[in-house]
């Protein structure tokens, strides 16, 4: 079991960066993926970014070239840097872990709120 506390959400404007940083509970080390989502109002969660325990990457097409997702285990924490935000961007922002197995197990932080907007 693990507790995700996100923060780093806020207002931007288009163009503008932010890093959205992800504090976890217990040492990440040996969960097996952890990654942000987002969900804007009226649509599903979607994946943005996950890092799997090997340190291997996966983007969603509409962010690739603009947002890096990091971790490091000595903080127990996961990062994501969004740079040249745009208005489509905006969302609410969640953390997960993921433990793989014979069934897959998933946490989610609280969320913290992107807006871009001029």
């Amino acid at each position: 079991q693990v507790q995700l506390v996100e923060s780093g959400g806020g207002l931007v404007q288009p163009g503008g960066s932010l890093r959205l940083s992800c504090a976890a509970s217990r040492s990440i080390f040996s969960i097996n993926a952890m990654g942000w989502y987002r969900q804007a109002p009226g649509k599903q969660r979607d994946l943005v970014a996950e890092i799997i325990s090997g340190g291997s990457t996966n983007y969603a097409d509409s962010v690739k070239g603009r947002f890096t997702i990091s971790r490091d285990n000595a903080k127990n924490t996961v990062y994501l840097q969004m740079n040249s935000l745009k208005p489509e961007d905006t969302a609410v922002y969640y953390c997960n872990a993921a433990f793989y197995g014979q069934r897959r197990r998933d946490y989610w932080g609280q969320g913290t709120q992107v807006t871009v907007s001029s």
